[in-house]
């Protein structure tokens, strides 16, 4: 179950940045950048572009703050999206991407030193035979989104799949997954 406390906090201070309140971004900076640069960790696997990742992806959360609206998402799930796809354009952008094994380091407040520990945990292992107890499909399906970070459209045209179906496994597949770690 999500920390709501930390999602209205998170919330205010992207409120508090699009009204222009004095110090909203550092306080929301100090709050979150732990968690946002494990997400850019996870995706880059190098910390000096993890950090450009996460710079950019702050200044885009200062340039949007006025488009967050709390009844489409929670301000967490808003923030590590940023951060994602700075994470990927800058991926991209340098020619490589050197993806975890770990779907769910991207999501996990993990502090940046511990990513290489977590790998060796039993979270990691659990994970590791939720996802392979999955069918392959949606196994396949959650590892290029997640792991590779492929948007769903691009998914469906490398399986050569209709979208919806490709929709329907991942939705299906992070669900059993779910029910599994649970």
């Amino acid at each position: 179950m999500p920390d709501t406390s930390m999602t209205l906090d998170a919330a205010g201070m992207i409120r508090g940045v699009a009204d222009g309140e004095a110090g909203a971004l550092r306080r929301l900076y100090d709050a979150q950048a732990s968690r946002l640069f494990g997400v850019a960790m996870a995706i880059l696997r190098d910390r000096d572009a993890a950090a450009d990742a996460l710079h950019d992806a702050v200044l885009k959360i200062a340039a949007r703050a006025a488009q967050f609206d709390p009844a489409r998402g929670e301000a967490g799930a808003w923030l590590t999206a940023i951060v994602r796809h700075a994470a990927l354009d800058l991926a991209r952008a340098r020619g490589r991407e050197t993806p975890t094994d770990d779907p769910a380091l991207g999501d996990a407040a993990v502090a940046p030193e511990a990513l290489d520990r977590l790998l060796e945990t039993q979270e990691a292992d659990r994970l590791r035979e939720c996802l392979n107890a999955l069918e392959s499909r949606n196994r396949q399906g959650i590892l290029l989104a997640f792991v590779h970070g492929l948007s769903h459209a691009q998914i469906a045209a490398r399986l050569d799949l209709p979208l919806g179906t490709v929709k329907a496994w991942i939705r299906r597949g992070l669900a059993r997954l779910k029910g599994c770690l649970a």
